[in-house]
């Protein structure tokens, strides 16, 4: 069974969001040779450099999560493309890294949206939502809730599990050990998304719940 493993990296705007949180993450994945998929927003490769590299020279996997974290189904499609490419062009710049093909539209509000899908289509991209998510983003829960809702999430999706979550919140990275120590003892690969065999099970995180059997469930995360 695989779970594919993604975090969003963007500026946070919550209080229970301290400065050092993405490197123990980084810390907790290293010691457990655990590689994710980071979904980075351009502003905040810009800010943190530093962290950016981190994530690309310790073997994980980056995607594209826009420049501003702007709804792109208000943007026109010039902006759109603006918002797009200008993140893809700073993520290279300052990790190397291409984030083609993945991209997670921020809110993962844009996965019924056909102009979007298409537009990110052209620019040489497919949004990936998530099955499971913590609403830690949202809320400061402790890491045992975290744990539960990723753990049992996970292991109620079954083999291609797409896990969301944030590189920002206190709570995250004490939650990691153990998601990732119980997921391991039920017999759980853990897998970026370059890994995937079958690349329909991407395509089936990818929009609101309803437009496919398994996938996102509760609405965006900022």
């Amino acid at each position: 069974m695989r779970v594919f493993l993604t975090f969003d990296a963007e500026h946070p705007d919550r209080p229970h969001c301290p400065p050092w949180a993405t490197e123990q993450i980084l810390h907790v994945l290293r010691g457990s040779n655990v590689r994710a998929t980071f979904f980075l927003q351009g502003r905040w490769v810009e800010a943190y450099p530093h962290l950016a590299r981190e994530i690309a020279l310790t073997g994980h996997r980056i995607g594209n999560h826009s420049f501003y974290h702007a709804r792109l189904e208000l943007l026109s499609d010039e902006g759109l493309a603006t918002d797009v490419t200008g993140a893809e062009q700073v993520i290279k710049s300052v990790t190397g890294a291409d984030p083609r093909p993945w991209f997670r539209c921020p809110w993962g509000e844009c996965g019924n949206d056909a102009r979007v899908l298409q537009a990110l289509t052209d620019l040489g991209y497919r949004h990936i939502g998530w099955h499971v998510e913590a609403g830690e983003w949202e809320i400061a829960r402790t890491p045992r809730e975290i744990e539960n809702a990723v753990v049992e999430g996970a292991l109620g999706t079954g083999d291609g599990a797409i896990i969301l979550l944030h590189t920002w919140p206190a709570s995250v990275p004490p939650a990691l050990p153990a998601i990732i120590r119980r997921l391991g003892d039920a017999g759980v690969q853990f897998a970026t998304l370059d890994d995937l065999a079958d690349p329909s099970i991407a395509v089936a995180a990818r929009g609101p719940a309803g437009n496919d059997s398994s996938v996102m469930k509760g609405r965006g995360h900022p």
